[in-house]
């Protein structure tokens, strides 16, 4: 029963994640895109083999440690969206290209010398991404000098430059919006005009990666992009439905709390804290104006407005204050960032109608 599991903890309506699974596999296959989900929202080999079982062809990842475990988890092919520039993150992942497909992101000549000289050494190849900034300002690099950096890249003869991609989120014309479909076209156009430029000098670009969560189905439908990376769909968050991506009702992904002090009516305090829920997406920060550090089930206006590492201070409205919550009593509470929220957790409880599974996360805290 889930009013007597441990609070605070993350819960996971397995219904709903199978539901968004296939349905963003859907959608990409329509536009006869790739999918490749960025597994840095469930972080659990066993999803990420979910989604390759509903049509995706391998998933993506931030650091080589959290390859190995998804590798570790029979994942067989893996992109580190991540520009490796130290020697001993390269020779892991020349050892892990040996054991499976593997290909990694560069975004710079010094980063690309270093994979060029570690693979030397070791007599291995590298299949390689080049990473563009097309406006977040993130790592990158700039788009006007991307064709230059991928012409010396493609003399090395230990790398193989295969592709390009970018990581863009919900901007358009350099700015936050919430038209995430026009962001997603403008995105893919941008990258799709830099590919032909690079095969018109002879680099031969079979891959033109991009798109978010927010931007991927309308980045998938531009002609010439060859794959999506979205990885948040997976359980979808209070952010994503901001953007209109989904609805509450989509969001997979909950955090169970207890109410343990009631000090005035219009006040209630949670067992949960900046320890149990992400603090990366503000309240009232464009284009999101939301309100609240998440999305409490249930009591409309309540709102998750301060955290303490322990404690979370829930500000209750009429209609909250109505419902006469009692110490001891649970909520659920919808985080504004779900993949954040994920990796303060040691493990999910996936609920799938009455059954509950206690699942470790692997892939949390997989920094290096």
């Amino acid at each position: 029963m889930l009013e007597n599991l441990e609070t605070p903890c993350l819960v996971i309506d397995a219904e709903r994640m199978d539901r968004n699974i296939q349905a963003m596999a859907d959608v990409i296959s329509q536009h006869h895109v790739k999918l490749r989900p960025h597994a840095k929202t469930h972080k659990l080999p066993s999803v990420a083999l979910q989604q390759i079982e509903a049509g995706a062809v391998g998933i993506t990842v931030a650091k080589v440690s959290e390859a190995e475990v998804m590798a570790a988890g029979g994942v067989t092919n893996i992109f580190i969206a991540y520009p490796l520039v130290t020697a001993s993150k390269i020779e892991r992942a020349i050892r892990l290209s040996e054991q499976i497909e593997l290909i990694v992101g560069v975004d710079s000549l010094a980063g690309a010398q270093q994979l060029e000289q570690c693979a030397s050494r070791l007599g291995h190849s590298l299949q390689v991404r080049l990473e563009i900034d097309t406006g977040f300002r993130r790592t990158g690099v700039l788009y006007e000098q991307a064709t230059a950096l991928a012409a010396e890249i493609a003399l090395m003869p230990h790398l193989r430059l295969t592709g390009i991609y970018t990581f863009r989120g919900s901007l358009l014309a350099g700015k936050p919006t919430l038209d995430v479909a026009a962001a997603g076209q403008e995105e893919g156009t941008l990258m799709v005009q830099l590919a032909e430029r690079l095969r018109a000098q002879g680099i031969a670009i079979t891959d033109v990666s991009v798109g978010s969560t927010p931007t991927a189905a309308s980045a998938a439908a531009v002609e010439g992009v060859t794959e999506v990376r979205p990885g948040t769909y997976v359980y979808y968050d209070r952010m994503q439905a901001r953007l209109g991506l989904c609805g509450i009702e989509d969001c997979a992904g909950s955090v169970l709390v207890t109410v343990v002090s009631r000090p005035s009516a219009d006040l209630a305090i949670i067992d949960g804290g900046s320890k149990t829920f992400a603090t990366d997406v503000q309240p009232g920060t464009d284009p999101l104006q939301l309100l609240g550090f998440g999305h409490v089930m249930n009591l409309e206006d309540a709102f998750l407005v301060r955290l303490s590492e322990e404690h979370g201070m829930l500000d209750l409205g009429p209609l909250a204050q109505a419902a006469n919550l009692q110490v001891g009593d649970k909520l659920r509470i919808i985080p504004n960032h779900i993949c954040s929220t994920v990796n303060l957790h040691n493990q999910v409880i996936m609920q799938r109608g009455d059954a509950f599974e206690h699942l470790p996360v692997l892939a949390r805290g997989m920094l290096e």
